[in-house]
């Protein structure tokens, strides 16, 4: 009679369908939330080059009431936080701390660069000349930073951040002469 049973037991695949799912879910559980978090930290990408482009095209259009690198600075940071609803800026994610202006010169003699100088300050900047005879190239670049944390963080080989967040950035640039 037990052997009857035990082989019955056996041929049985009832809870076949049950124990396959509970071994199957953590899994597909885990590729959604990884599927979601990856789509999060692109937006967030999106987010920071859309920001740096339209600074570079708004500095292009207009400086009227500010300073090239001001007007850039705080460009990005509305395009990335977005605006209030009586017209202002939102404050955060991001700050002007998180833009960076680089003004760049190429001295260009025939075909080949001779020397590149660079600088985040303005005025040195316009202290910057080219020797007789070379071409003067001036670039104008921004760059947004910022910080994503991740949902879980689960973080692979190549992952180096000691504070467990993945550092984006973006930079958006224009011949400025």
């Amino acid at each position: 009679m037990t052997l009857a049973r035990n082989r019955r037991l056996l041929a049985d695949e009832g809870g076949t369908a049950v124990i396959e799912l509970a071994l199957v879910a953590p899994v597909l559980a885990l590729c959604a939330i990884g599927v979601i978090d990856l789509s999060n930290a692109y937006g967030r990408k999106l987010a920071l080059e859309q920001g740096a482009q339209r600074a570079i095209e708004k500095v292009m259009q207009t400086t009227e009431v500010d300073t090239v690198e001001n007007t850039l600075k705080s460009e990005a940071v509305c395009q990335v936080n977005g605006m209030n609803a009586d017209g202002t800026c939102k404050t955060s994610p991001i700050t002007t701390s998180n833009v960076t202006v680089t003004y760049r010169l190429e001295c260009v003699n025939g075909t080949s660069i001779s020397s590149t100088q660079s600088t985040t300050d303005s005025t040195a900047f316009d202290a910057f000349t080219c020797n007789s005879g070379e071409r003067e190239q001036k670039y104008l670049e921004v760059a947004v930073t910022d910080k994503y944390s991740p949902m879980f963080p689960i973080h692979f080989s190549g992952y180096t951040s000691s504070d467990g967040t993945y550092h984006l950035s973006a930079t958006a640039g224009v011949r400025t002469k």
